[in-house]
């Protein structure tokens, strides 16, 4: 068994490999582009949701419960549209030293769970 701390470097290498292709692959090439889509007459749909009241969280709509799933009037809302889910984050710019520092966590933590299997799964030196 290879101890962990003789994995650090990869775990941190690693991390650090995949925050930089990630970063490369969002912000620099072009096929993340057509992902994300403004609403139609943002103008008048933005009011009408600040209205609402609408806190952090995600929302369906339409919305329902699995036993009202298959009756007329909310197989009628899903025919008639929109179908979809919404996500609201906090009110504000968005932090994106936050956004990255956690995706850069996330990172050194999936190569850590890396290192602790191979180090109990493959014979040290090989």
């Amino acid at each position: 068994m290879t101890p962990l701390s003789a994995l650090w470097l990869p775990i941190v290498l690693s991390a650090v490999i995949v925050f930089v292709a990630s970063s490369i692959m969002h912000m620099l090439l072009p096929y993340h582009r057509s992902d994300y889509k403004g609403l139609p007459d943002e103008d008048k749909i933005l009011p009408a949701l600040r209205a609402a009241g609408l806190k952090r969280g995600l929302y369906i709509f339409p919305f329902t419960t699995h036993k009202d799933m298959k009756s007329p009037a909310v197989i009628e809302k899903y025919k008639q549209g929109p179908v979809g889910m919404m996500t609201i984050f906090p009110s504000g710019p968005p932090v994106m030293p936050k956004f990255l520092g956690l995706w850069f966590a996330y990172c050194l933590l999936i190569g850590f769970f890396v290192a602790y299997l191979t180090a109990h799964t493959v014979a040290p030196g090989t």
